[in-house]
């Protein structure tokens, strides 16, 4: 099937014969180049982008006369009519205020403006990346409309759009130049962290909601598209510097820098290559909350504490004192207690770094028909990621090498993303390990309880203690000797820790898991003269896990597995060009599951005398395959045990657990083993439990994930005004959700009482499955955004987003968690001028977020509403081709926090220097 769909691309591609050619140059009414600026053939697909010195060549297999369409990003569109072939044409275009003119791709695979698009889509140019007020590119996406991003680090931030989003953002897509930036085991895009450089950057889009009709699986809750610059048309050496500051009350003011440098040069116009490189550095958002999850607003003095940022203090432990001591029933009654643990601070590694290379070589044998591209990126980065737990990503490695053939009417691509954990460690286990290092959980409990006990019955003082004196004097006994934060000691038991892959004894991971994708498409509007646009595609991809046993059930050897799909889309103007219909529909199928047809419909239509007004609706179902984690992880997170739900990873996972001695006389034996597969069919329900209830848990393997959504939108240019305006409905169906149960470590659940003496006795183990949620889920939103000028030639934006998650609390109070972790209401706005003096320019951004409640593995709680100012003033010397910059995030430094667990994010204070931009 491949190598049919790869020779069909080849052979069509090769077909093409151009019969008319068009040159010339765009400029501004100053008469510089305008690079990038698009020329299209209007009612048909072909084009072509001006290089950097504004020049452009197009080629067609139309004759004249015909219209082309000429735009770019902060410019009025021109038409010019094209009269004969060969003609050369000087194109002049006007600065504007509209935003609607702007070409996107992503949102139908072809050329469009904005302004037509059958759905949402946002966009960020070269002009954006010079004005932005964030520190990086990146950063300056979360004040686009309806884009959220959360801050889980100072080289991660996570995207999202409409909701459902945790850091490990799995409905979320990310493709650079075409590739999938996601990173294989993980299963998420660590953001920019191994990404593109801003040198690099030509143009982002992101397209919120589904989109599996065109993109497939993981187009579940959007897309992100990042574009590099060709070295055919932005040539040279260019370069930038940033330095400043990061400023936290936990970490103090640390040094912040990051360095760039692009160079491109065509050797002909034939072959030209370009190399990227950058590094960041900085000292990353601590962690340091001590709130108690097990007893909100207690202390240490809690025998059960539980600290949101102390590790190794997680599981509480429950003994019946009397049976220990051989008392009489009922008179010191049983005691819970956990192990101390040790501050975040103490085992993460808040070193901040990300390096990003890149090198590609573009060969165009037969001129602008066809170019062949190799294209390869690798990113190392260390950051913290908050899971499960948090994880300290030290020396994190991704690679991506692609070899893409390509013109204006086809793509063909092929690609390897591949990992490596390097030395990331779980801060969780580091703490625990380290403990163990010093001393058996066994002993230390054992001094624990019977300082405790002797405590409590008075011996040596002949006082019995109160709960609270007994409670600190068996810590302290047993926690006499204790490895220091700070001393040899710690230091030695903490590297030998990180540096063990098993969790049992250590806390590092090892992932080296990688994916393989070949996709194509073809336009074949130009096969049946631009009646319509038609366009054909299909993808494979196979994933191989290797994680050595840490993170996957592969202990015994790599596990792989494959999926593949293709689609076809057809689009058609009729009634003057006024109305646009666009139909898709895409095939998928992955080994694991049943195939799966994901269907989109879409109608706009341009209004008004002078076609300034765009009314759109919608209509498409998408679908999520399940993760290769949610498929064969098989991991001890410290709460629970994760274990996949593919049919041949139930009996992969295979662990033995020591018995209480109770459990010891009930069963004869001094431990009992546990599949993975009770998990699923001999378990209790922990949600029946807590409301008092013992039944036994329901939990079917997990299925593709579905979704329907219904999009409405308006667009218009009034005057000074662009208004941009969607709402939004969705419907989830098997929404894939986790379920914590209780696994007894001896009895059937169901068929006799040793199940439930094993429940009595604490003799069960918390598994947590993957499956699907059996209720309907639904969310629906919207947003409006309204550009201007104000003050004769100043920038003036706002923009309003709401989100909502129907029965959120029910769903919650059933046990079903969504992690739609969103802001119900957010408000952005805008305010600068790219040249307040000649050369001078500057830029306000202001952000508003409602208050929300954050659900994810590694802890739920309430994130409060915040404000964030972001402020840059820039100068250009034309000179030296250069701009300077200095600006800040979060000026007013008013820290705040996107996810319960995480750092406070304070500000970002920087001064830049951009060279050749």
């Amino acid at each position: 099937m491949r190598t049919a769909l790869l020779f069909f691309l080849l052979l069509v591609g090769y077909g093409i014969n151009a019969q008319t050619t068009i040159q010339g140059t765009v400029k501004d009414d100053g008469g510089e180049p305008i690079p990038g600026a698009n020329i299209v053939i209007i009612g048909t697909t072909t084009g072509a982008v001006a290089d950097f010195d504004g020049n452009f060549s197009l080629s067609t297999d139309q004759a004249p006369p015909f219209v082309l369409r000429i735009t770019s990003i902060g410019y009025t569109e021109v038409t010019i009519q094209v009269t004969s072939n060969n003609q050369t044409l000087n194109i002049v275009l006007q600065e504007s205020s509209t935003l609607l003119d702007e070409i996107v791709v992503s949102a139908s695979r072809t050329p469009e403006r904005i302004f037509e698009s059958p759905v949402s889509v946002e966009r960020f140019g070269l002009k954006d990346i010079k004005n932005t007020t964030a520190e990086s590119f990146y950063g300056g996406l979360q004040n686009l409309k309806g884009v959220d991003i959360n801050t889980n680090s100072l080289t991660f931030q996570s995207i999202n759009t409409r909701g459902f989003a945790t850091f490990a953002n799995v409905r979320f897509l990310q493709l650079v130049d075409g590739m999938d930036n996601t990173a294989p085991g993980l299963n998420f895009v660590l953001g920019n962290l191994v990404g593109m450089s801003e040198l690099d950057v030509q143009s982002v889009e992101i397209l919120p909601g589904a989109s599996s009709a065109l993109y497939g699986a993981g187009a579940f809750n959007g897309i992100l598209f990042m574009r590099s610059k060709s070295p055919f048309d932005f040539q040279g050496i260019s370069s930038y510097f940033k330095t400043g500051i990061t400023s936290q009350e936990a970490a103090g003011d640390n040094n912040y820098y990051d360095f760039g440098i692009r160079a491109a040069h065509a050797f002909s116009d034939k072959l030209a290559v370009k190399a990227n490189f950058s590094f960041l550095k900085g000292e990353d958002w601590h962690a340091n909350s001590r709130f108690d999850l097990n007893n909100p607003g207690g202390d240490r003095s809690n025998p059960t504490y539980d600290g949101l940022n102390v590790y190794g203090d997680d599981a509480v432990i429950t003994r019946n004192l009397d049976v220990l001591a051989g008392l009489p029933s009922g008179t010191l009654g049983s005691h819970s207690f956990t192990r101390t643990g040790y501050d975040e601070s103490a085992v993460a590694n808040y070193d901040a770094e990300s390096l990003k290379t890149d090198f590609a070589v573009h060969y165009r044998p037969f001129g602008d028909d066809l170019e062949l591209i190799y294209n390869g990126r690798i990113g190392r980065g260390t950051t913290i990621y908050q899971g499960a737990s948090r994880y300290a990503v030290d020396g994190f490695t991704m690679q991506q090498h692609k070899l893409e053939l390509k013109n204006d009417n086809f793509f063909i691509r092929g690609y390897i993303v591949s990992e490596n954990s390097g030395n990331a460690y779980d801060t969780r286990f580091a703490s625990i390990n380290v403990n163990r290092r010093w001393k058996s959980d066994n002993q230390w409990g054992a001094d624990y309880l019977n300082t405790y006990i002797g405590a409590k019955l008075g011996v040596g003082t002949g006082v019995p203690a109160t709960d609270e004196q007994a409670e600190a004097a068996a810590r302290a006994a047993a926690d006499t000797g204790r490895f220091i934060p700070g001393t040899p000691e710690f230091q030695r038991a903490f590297n030998s820790v990180i540096a063990d892959g098993d969790l049992t004894t250590g806390a590092k991971f090892i992932d080296q898991t990688k994916f393989r994708h070949i996709n194509g498409n073809y336009n074949l509007a130009h096969l049946i003269n631009d009646w319509a646009d038609i366009q054909v595609g299909g993808s494979w991809r196979e994933y191989e896990l290797n994680s050595q046993g840490t993170i996957f059930t592969d202990i015994d050897g790599p596990i792989s597995y494959q999926e593949y799909g293709g689609y076809v889309q057809l689009q058609k103007k009729i009634a003057d060009e006024r109305l646009k219909l666009t139909l898709s529909g895409r095939y998928d199928k992955n080994e694991f599951f049943d195939g799966f047809f994901s269907p989109r419909a879409g109608v706009s239509v341009t209004l008004g005398e002078n076609r300034n007004h765009n009314v759109r609706a919608s209509v498409q179902q998408g679908f999520r395959n399940p993760t290769t984690q949610d498929l064969f992880i098989g991991l001890d997170a410290g709460l629970a045990i994760l274990v996949g739900s593919a049919p041949d990873n139930l009996d992969r996972d295979i662990r033995t657990f020591n018995l209480s001695p109770q459990g010891q006389t009930i069963t004869g034996q001094t431990s009992a083993q546990v599949v993975g597969r009770a998990a699923y069919e001999n378990s209790f329900s922990v949600s029946s439990l807590q409301n008092g209830v013992i039944e036994a848990a329901d939990v079917n393997l997990v299925q593709p994930e579905e979704i329907t959504t219904f999009e409405l939108g308006y667009r218009a240019q009034l005057g000074k005004f662009t208004v941009d305006m969607s709402a939004y409905y969705n419907e989830y169906s098997n929404f894939i959700s986790n379920t914590t149960v209780l696994v007894p470590l001896y009895g059937e659940v169901g068929d006799n009482s040793l199940s439930l003496l094993a429940l009595q006795n604490d003799d069960v183990e918390p598994y947590q499955t993957y499956t699907n949620s059996p209720e309907e889920i639904t969310s629906y939103g919207g947003n409006i955004g309204v550009n201007t000028k104000v003050l004769g030639n100043f920038d003036l934006g706002v923009n309003y987003t709401y989100t909502f998650l129907e029965d959120a609390e029910g769903l919650r109070d059933r046990g079903i968690r969504t992690n739609f972790n969103t802001p119900e209401h957010k408000f952005k706005a805008s305010f600068g001028n790219t040249e307040i003096l000649p050369n001078l320019g500057f830029g306000l951004n202001y952000r508003w977020s409602d208050a929300f409640f954050w659900e994810a593995s590694f802890a739920d709680g309430d994130v409060p509403s915040f404000n964030v100012l972001d402020a840059q003033v820039n100068y250009s010397v034309p000179s030296i081709d250069s701009i300077f910059k200095l600006g800040g995030s979060n000026i007013l430094n008013q820290e705040y926090f996107q996810a319960f667990g995480s750092g406070f994010i304070g500000a970002i204070y920087y001064v830049s220097w951009t060279i050749n931009p």
